[in-house]
C-alpha cells in the first residue's frame, strides 16, 4: 500500500540524518517505526538491535562475540602476549 506522509521540517531532517547514519532508506526507517508502533515487529537479533541502535551499518557483517578465554587468575592479557611494552 502506497501512502503520502507530510513531516514537519524538523521530523524531515531527524529522518534523513537516521537513514544516513544507518545506511537505510527513509521508507525502512518509517516501516520498521510504524511496525513497532503497532506492535507488529519480530523478535529483534542481536545484530537487528546493532543495526538499530547505529553501531553497525546494514549489509556489514556481524555478529556477536563471545569471550571463550579465561585468565589465570592474577594474570593479564599483557603477560599473556609476553609483551614488554614499558
Amino acid at each position: 500500500m502506497a501512502t503520502n506522509l507530510r513531516l514537519n521540517e524538523r521530523t524531515a531532517k531527524a529522518l534523513r540524518e537516521a537513514a544516513e547514519s544507518r545506511g537505510k532508506s527513509q521508507q525502512q526507517i518509517i516501516r520498521e517505526a510504524l511496525e513497532r508502533f503497532l506492535g507488529l515487529e519480530e523478535e529483534l537479533t542481536d545484530r537487528d538491535r546493532a543495526i538499530a541502535s547505529g553501531l553497525v551499518k546494514e549489509g556489514t557483517p556481524y555478529r556477536r562475540a563471545a569471550p571463550t578465554l579465561v585468565l589465570p587468575a592474577g594474570m593479564t592479557s599483557l603477560e599473556l602476549l609476553d609483551r614488554d611494552d614499558r
